[in-house]
Order: C-alpha cells, then structure tokens, then sequence
C-alpha cells in the first residue's frame, strides 16, 4: 500500500507549516493526534486564516482549547472562496467535526428556480433542491443575500414574474409588479408566449454564465452616468454588477454529475507526493494525500500507473471504484489497469485524460493541491532534520550544518541579469534571509562575471564583520562556476567554508546530478534515492525559482508594465476590459479561471495564464 502521510503522532510544526502556505482560497482541516477530525473551515486566504489560529494572544478560550489538540492540519486548494464554502459545507456533514458549529438545515443551500410553466415560467428563490414539479434549477448558491438580490435585477432586467402558479392563473388584471416595471404581465396576456421565451432564454443564458453583455451594459450605464457625476447611480449599477457576476460565478464544487476519483502525481527533490480528489454525485467529498517511495528516474505515467495498482488492489481494505479516474498524464498500461478494474467493479472504469468542462477543473485543482502538499511536506522540520544527517555524513562534515547558502544566476538573452542567495537552516528555507543582487557592469549574458560580483558583494561583507556566517555554500553550475567562486574565496581570504558545486550532469535529469567539491575537485554521483541529494536538489532548485522571479520582477519594472502588462496575450485593449469588468486589480485576483473567462476576448487558457501570473504560480 502507498506510505500515507496521516496524522503520526507528533507535535505540530506550527512554523514550518505557515511558511509554506499558500494564500489561495481553500479548506482546511484540524487533526488531533489519533487522526480525528476536529475542526473544517473555509478561506479566502489561506494562509492568513490558518494563521490567525496561532497568535499569541486574543484568542477565546474555545479557540485556544482546539489549538491544543492540533497534531496535523490537511489544506485542499480551491478556485474560489464560494467552492471552499461548499466544500467546507460537505465536509462538516460528512465529518460532523466536533469544533464546528453543525447547520441544524442540511438542505439550507438557496437556489433559483425556473418553473415548468409551457408559456410563462417564473423565476423564484427557493431552498433545497427537490424533484417535484420539474423545471430547471440554478445554484447551489453561497449567500442567499446576494441571491435574493440577483433575482430583484433579474426582474428589473429581463421582467420575468416571480409569482405561484395560483396567484398567477386568478388575475384578472396587472399586479403592482407590473406598475413598477418588474413584470410583463403574462397573466393578463400583455405579452405573447414568444416574446416571453426570449426572456427566459436570455435569463437562463445569463444564469448559466453564457451571456456576460448584461454586464457590459450595465458597465455602460455606470460609466455614463459617472461622466454625468451622478454618482450614487453609478454606485447602484457597481452593485448590481457585482451582485451578478456573483450570482453568475460556476460551481466547480457542485458542477457536473457523476463519480470520479482525480488522481494528481507532483515530484520534487526525491519526493513523490500523490493526491487524491474523490468525487461522488457530482460533489467534492475531501481529499487524501500520499508519499509513496517510488524511484524519482520513474515518468509521472510510470509512477501513477505503480500507485493506482497499489491504491485499488493492494491491501485488505476494498476501496470504492467509480465510473472515472482521471489524471493528467497518460497512464503506462492505462487500458489493461481500466479492464481490471472493470472487472472488480462489475461495470466500466475507465482512466481518462483529456477531460473537459468541470472535470477538468477538479483536475487542475488536484494538481494544484499536489504541488502545494509536496511543498509543505518538503519544509516540514522533521524531513529536513533527515536530510542534513545524511549531507552531514555524505560530505564528511565535522558538525551538521546550521546554515547552507546557494547562489545562481539568471537574465533574458544577456539582459536585466539577477543573482539569488537562498538560505537554509535546520528548518529548512529561511526566507527572509534571502537577498537578490542586481548584477551590473558586465557584459551581457558573461555568468561567470555575475557569479563573481554576487559571491564577492556577499562575501567581502562578511570579512568585514558583517552578515552571518554559512557553514556551507553551494552553487548552481558545473566547474567553471565553481573555479569562480574558489577564487573569490581565495582573495577574501575565506578557507573554511566548504564549496559545493551543483551540475546537472549529462542527461540533465533529476536525481543525475553531479557534486564538485572545490577544495579536492573530486566529481561524484550520490544515489537518486539519497536524502542528502534531495536536500541539495531542494536548495538548488529553490535558488532557481528565486532568481528567475528576481529577473523578472526586474524586467518587468525596467519597462514600467503593469501587474498585468507582464502576462504574454495581454495587451492594451484587455487589459482595459479586465479592469473595466473586475473594476481594479484587486478583484481581478479575487477572481477564479472560469470567473475570468466571462470577459470578452479572453479565453479559458488565457485566464488561466491570467490567474497564474497573479498568483505567482
């Protein structure tokens, strides 16, 4: 069976945790040490919510007793805060945690509903979901506030009644509805059945989020009536605007039907991290997540291929197999593993990729939530405790090191070249050690010259008394590199900092790195399986990130652009549209993919291309 990464009992590492958090919007769970559950929430930011729970002081007494019992908390990364309050919703009814507040209503969602009526149809609120009297229903909703308001400017918009059916069959003349302009008078036949279904159409379009010029008009309206300096109706239609992209937002949550387990691989520095989304009716029921001790040289087809034969045949426990298991790459022995499955489930499995439409968000979201708990778990205290034991041994270090430096380089074609120091100590990356160096008065794409100003900017500091002290200092390169840094170590004077240099090696695959050591210039390989080669690759890698986000925050100021003049398809005219529609950056990031899609000429790659760069993903 794969090496679950539940709940062991253990103190928390509260700090680590934090650090590494993302601030999307998701769900959290609170674990004790027996691996119960004991609280679920829901947050706009991740990381500021979990946070909240460990001050140091203001926290009511409730609070503080949950805090105590914490062992473990699991995150699932969603794309937006109305998924995570749907999924948070899910979960409390499933778990029944016992910190949480249990709804005494668990059909208390609000929807908006469309009657069957064959001519004139009414568009009401309603709570709970039901199969009487057929029709067609919109939500689940998160706030019943916004969609009572919604269907008041649905009425104003497109003067669909509201009405029962009994009300609407006895009149005999208009009713105040249609005095106000909120009603065609269907009951009275002031409007014919055809134009009525227009209406409804339009509606229904607009519902289902397939007709955003309702919004542009009223963005229209909004300015015009702001040119006019009319500014508390302006201030109206930014409300009503706001109330219909949110009554329009798609629930990924609650989305389309059926059962499907989503299957997520994400490897980093030796560690393989497997997450499981499962999915039953339609509705996202939690997440698992698993570190399985696979060979790293393995393809993500390969891996995932070895795990869905461990996760659904081996052990004593049978698990559930749904009609879909989806991934994101193409599974080695897809069809032979789909047949067997078949075959123990009495009916079709089938292992799909190309997916559309919802599933193919609950895939993003698993890989998403992949990359993010492989993240926490590299800087967990533990694993990197582990792992500099074994740098310590593999280096022949007299002490295990308190304080590892890596340096690396990077521009865009010889131009806006940035350096990064990234800094590790015992609990991993110390970020706000790190420090990126604005390399000038070299020639344009010269990296041996960048890496020599950068080691000798760091490094003459600290002859002179100032900076702290590594016990280890690693650079990303081959030996020419490294011959720069020994000689900027020899005319410093520095002789007792070990330097380690880090190459890619020929095929340039991770886990066939080679190691330099610049005081014996002996080039080795460690195994792929080797904590102390994951460490490095942890550091190294985390080097790269740093430095190519450095350059291009550079590049990007350098040329004045924008947040959004940095995203590549995202021109003048766009970029006009997405503030125009969103009314400001802010909620632009506030925004999910699809949510960004509904803006004319942007398409669903592009707002993912969007999303990413404002989430410096």
């Amino acid at each position: 069976m794969p090496t679950r990464s539940d709940h062991e009992p253990r103190s928390f590492d509260t700090r680590n945790f934090l650090k590494q958090l993302t601030e999307r919007p998701g769900v959290y769970r609170m674990f004790d040490e027996g691996g119960n559950v004991l609280y679920v929430g829901k947050a706009r930011n991740l990381k500021k919510r979990v946070s909240s729970y460990f001050r140091k002081s203001g926290l009511a007494p409730k609070t503080e007793a949950l805090v105590s019992r914490i062992a473990h908390i699991e995150i699932t990364i969603t794309g937006s805060e109305t998924e995570a309050l749907l999924l948070e919703q899910n979960l409390i009814k499933s778990l029944r945690p016992p910190y949480n507040i249990l709804l005494r209503d668990d059909k208390s969602y609000p929807y908006i509903y469309l009657s069957a009526h064959s001519d004139y149809p009414s568009l009401t609120f309603r709570r709970g979901r039901t199969r009487k009297g057929g029709g067609t229903w919109f939500g689940p909703f998160p706030s019943s506030g916004a969609v009572k308001e919604s269907l008041n400017i649905l009425q104003k918009i497109f003067r669909i009644r509201s009405c029962d059916e009994s009300y609407f069959r006895n009149r005999t003349r208009p009713c105040l509805q249609y005095q106000i302009h909120r009603c065609t008078a269907p009951c009275v036949n002031y409007i014919t059945p055809e134009q009525y279904q227009e209406d409804v159409r339009h509606a229904t379009m607009f519902l289902e989020g397939k007709n955003p010029a309702i919004i542009r008009d009223l963005m229209d309206a909004m300015e015009q009536a702001s040119g006019r300096l009319e500014f508390e109706k302006a201030a109206a239609y930014r409300d009503q605007i706001n109330y219909l992209r949110h009554v329009q937002e798609q629930q990924s949550v609650d989305g389309e039907g059926g059962d499907a387990d989503v299957i997520a691989v994400a490897q980093d520095a030796g560690i393989v991290c497997v997450v499981v989304i499962i999915v039953r009716g339609g509705r996202v029921l939690g997440t698992k997540d698993y570190f399985p001790r696979f060979s790293i040289e393995q393809t993500e087809g390969e891996l995932l291929s070895a795990f869905l034969g461990q996760y659904y045949f081996g052990g004593n426990t049978r698990r559930d197999i749904p009609r879909d298991i989806l991934v994101p790459v193409e599974v080695e022995g897809s069809e032979l593993l789909a047949e067997a499955l078949s075959d123990v489930a009495g009916r079709e499995t089938r292992i799909r990729r190309n997916v559309r439409g919802e599933r193919r968000r609950w895939l993003e979201l698993a890989m998403t939530n992949a990359r993010q708990t492989l993240l926490t778990h590299l800087a967990s205290k533990e694993t990197v405790y582990r792992r500099l034991l074994a740098l310590r041994d593999l280096l022949e270090l007299a002490e295990t090191p308190s304080r590892m430096e890596c340096f690396d380089i990077s521009h865009s074609h010889g131009e806006n070249t940035v350096a990064s120091c990234v800094v590790f100590d015992e609990n991993g990356p110390l970020k706000s050690d790190y420090r990126l160096y604005n390399i000038e008065g070299i020639t344009g794409g010269d990296d041996y010259a960048a890496m020599r100003q950068v080691l000798t900017r760091r490094y003459r500091r600290l002859v002179s008394g100032d900076g702290k002290r590594p016990d280890l200092v690693f650079i990303d390169g081959g030996k020419g590199q490294l011959n720069i840094a020994r000689e900027v170590f020899e005319e410093l004077g520095i002789s007792d900092i070990p330097l380690i240099g880090v190459a890619k090696g020929v095929t340039r695959r991770a886990g066939m790195e080679q190691l330099i050591d610049a005081l014996t210039d002996t080039v080795f390989r460690v195994p792929a399986d080797s904590p102390a080669l994951h460490l490095i690759q942890h550091i190294r890698d985390e080097s790269h990130r740093f430095a190519i986000t450095g350059h291009r925050a550079r590049r990007d100021k350098k040329r004045r652009q924008s947040t959004l003049e940095g995203i590549e398809g995202v021109g003048p005219k766009r970029r006009r549209d997405l503030i125009r529609y969103f009314g400001g950056i802010q909620e632009i990031r506030k925004a999910g993919v699809d949510e960004i899609a509904k803006v004319q000429g942007i398409s669903k790659g592009l707002a993912e291309s969007i999303y990413a760069a404002l989430h410096d993903e």
